[in-house]
């Protein structure tokens, strides 16, 4: 059957406007999500009530299928990928879905049938940098009959794939694929270089990334020598070509803006500061919006003195040109690998009676940064506040950092021994004898010799995972974890490095007393901000977490404390959805309006990727990847 959606697929690729427009349901039948985060503004929004809050509970699977992967983890067990992690498209009848070792897959939307898998061969060049074997999602792109999957790929190649055979454009690139270590003016080694977040593509732009070997760690690998690194520039390719038709510096060069911030000539062979995760744009604008992470080496910054732009700053650019529009830096000389780590969300929103085209950015230290995404003004005062200097020799941190005043950060920041677990007076002596072992202070308090306590820690606070977006209330939905970290950094003088200090090659987590954690709950939560006023309407634990560990130790019943755990999140007009493990793994329905769990779904395998929501004939859709190793499956959910 034609579908009514079909006729509107070119609109949303072209226009921001269009999309929010256009993925609204026509007469209750067809609804796409054509991009990872539904709509290029990274909204995780769906205008879809066919499930709500009287039938959630009555959702059941509709259909799984199981990766490829699957297979090729049997036949070569020496590349296991840790977790599936995609949201897939979907476009019509079809789904589109990338898998961790680099599979892309083309399945019937209603029925789960694999139509096409393409092989993009990443294993050919082992284990790719930093996580491993992991993807999150291609692209989808159409215009004039001609229908393309995008896809970046962990051994840094950029395919073009026909959407309706699973062949690859032999007019894009060479044969189908650009070689992505080439152009980025210093040579690369490809295991240290690899894409894993879905592209973004703006008309007939498209925008990578990309990932990078940013943290020497003794214990596990040598240290990389700083000139080894490669940059972390951002590049747009021609979606028909291949062709590249500009490259940003990320690390500013001679004569560019920001390149006094990287002193004594490092700019030369500092290395990362990288988009890793997604991005946003605004088609209608022309712009593309970018989350820049760490420079290298992410703990210390000894030979990278300054305040090193781009690393750490949400840039605009043109994304038909790209020329810088304007930046706004969120950590000056960053060492807490406070990478930012999600797409921003962009909304519409109206402050004190001032309509404003705005930008939400979570941060893993807990702040949304609001800025006017067509100046990057920031919407309420952002502050430049004094912060803890390092003790490190040879480092030189930032004397201020910047505060956004509203909204209120949405994660517990820094380490005061009033935030301690105080359950009973033993339990909170028990923690306090072990933040005594290390530095510690408010946020922003450097790593050191013998150890810093960082809350957030390096993995956020808010992650990956990023934020969900109603636009019609424009409450911004913030999953975030509390789970402390200690940074310590050692001297390299025994290794062939470049690098003074790199961190030790131990896990940074830091654990409380008795297995329980260091601080006080909750450990996982939800947060809604209304992004027109800067105030939060609710802020919830999310799950049960530790609480039968709590009561077993014979503590009064705290209630949830909420689950110490990545969580994914999707907005839809009736409900709020969360993905997460807590004891099992669950699929969670919320009341948008007061954070009340209406009803658990348990699902059959851990998830991990984002999910996604679609429209087909009139029944409603959800999707989520899930499973590791060789387990991996993209579980379906559907009413009877």
């Amino acid at each position: 059957m034609q579908r009514i959606r079909r006729l509107l697929s070119k609109a949303t690729i072209v226009s921001g406007s269009a999309l929010l427009l256009c993925t609204s349901p026509l007469y209750g039948q067809d609804y796409e999500w054509p991009s990872y985060a539904n709509d290029q503004g990274s909204s995780k929004y769906a205008d879809l009530d066919q499930i709500n809050r009287d039938n959630v509970k009555d959702l059941e699977v509709a259909w799984v299928w199981s990766s490829v992967d699957n297979a090729s983890v049997e036949q070569r067990p020496q590349y296991v990928p840790a977790g599936f992690k995609s949201t897939p498209v979907q476009v019509g009848d079809a789904l589109y879905i990338s898998t961790s070792l680099g599979n892309i897959a083309a399945l019937d939307a209603i029925t789960g049938e694999q139509l096409w898998t393409f092989d993009t061969g990443t294993w050919e060049h082992g284990r790719p940098a930093n996580m491993g074997f992991n993807h999150r999602g291609v692209g989808y792109w159409e215009e004039g009959g001609k229908k393309r999957i995008i896809m970046g790929t962990n051994n840094a190649f950029l395919w073009s794939i026909d959407a309706e055979t699973g062949l690859p454009d032999r007019s894009f690139g060479s044969e189908g694929k650009v070689d992505l270590t080439i152009g980025l003016e210093r040579e690369v080694f490809r295991q240290r270089y690899s894409i894993t977040a879905a592209p973004t593509i703006v008309n007939d732009t498209i925008i990578i990334g990309g990932v990078i070997q940013d943290t020497p760690m003794i214990g596990f690998e040598v240290p990389e020598k700083q000139t080894d690194l490669p940059p972390g520039h951002i590049r747009g390719f021609d979606v028909n070509t291949g062709q590249m038709k500009w490259i940003f510096h990320s690390i500013p060069q001679e004569g560019e803006v920001g390149n006094e911030t990287w002193e004594n000539d490092s700019w030369k062979v500092t290395g990362a500061a990288n988009v890793w995760t997604l991005m946003s744009a605004d088609p209608e604008l022309g712009y593309v919006y970018l989350p820049f992470g760490t420079p290298s080496n992410d703990f210390y910054g000894g030979q990278r003195l300054g305040d090193n732009l781009f690393a750490t700053s949400i840039v605009c650019l043109d994304a038909e040109t790209g020329e810088l529009v304007w930046y706004f830096q969120t950590t000056h000389h960053e060492v807490w690998d406070y990478d930012l780590p999600a797409a921003p969300n962009l909304v519409d929103i109206t402050v004190d009676g001032r309509d404003i085209k705005a930008l939400a950015q979570v941060s893993k230290q807990g702040f949304v940064y609001v800025l006017d995404r067509v100046t990057g003004e920031p919407v309420w005062p952002i502050e430049e506040r004094p912060v803890p200097a390092s003790s490190v020799p040879g480092e030189r941190t930032a004397e201020t950092q910047p505060f956004p005043t509203r909204p209120a950060a949405f994660e517990l920041q820094g380490v005061s021994e009033d935030d301690l677990i105080d359950f009973t007076p033993e339990l909170r002596e028990e923690a306090l004898a072990i933040i005594n072992q290390y530095e510690y202070g408010p946020l922003f308090t450097p790593p050191s010799l013998v150890g810093t306590i960082q809350i957030p820690g390096d993995g956020g606070g808010a992650e990956w995972t990023g934020a969900a977006l109603d636009p019609e209330t424009s409450i911004l939905y913030i999953p975030s974890w509390t789970r402390p970290a200690v940074i310590q950094v050692v001297s390299t003088e025994s290794f062939d490095t470049e690098f003074t200090y790199v961190k030790n090659g131990l896990p940074s987590t830091l654990n409380g007393p008795e297995g329980l954690p260091l601080m006080k709950p909750p450990y996982g939560r939800i947060s809604a901000v209304n992004l027109n006023t800067g105030e939060y309407e609710w802020v919830v634990p999310n799950g049960e977490g530790l609480r039968q560990r709590i009561i077993d130790k014979g503590i009064a019943d705290p209630g949830p404390v909420g689950a110490m755990t990545m969580v994914t999140i999707l907005a839809t007009k009736s409900l709020l959805f969360t993905v997460l493990t807590d004891g099992v793994p669950m699929l969670k329905a919320l009341d948008k309006a007061t954070g009340e769990t209406l009803h658990e779904v348990a699902l059959p395998a851990f998830p991990q990727g984002s999910p996604m929501t679609y429209m087909i004939d009139g029944k409603q859709y959800i999707s989520i990847a899930s499973g590791a190793g060789g387990d991996a499956s993209l579980v379906t959910l559907a009413l009877p």
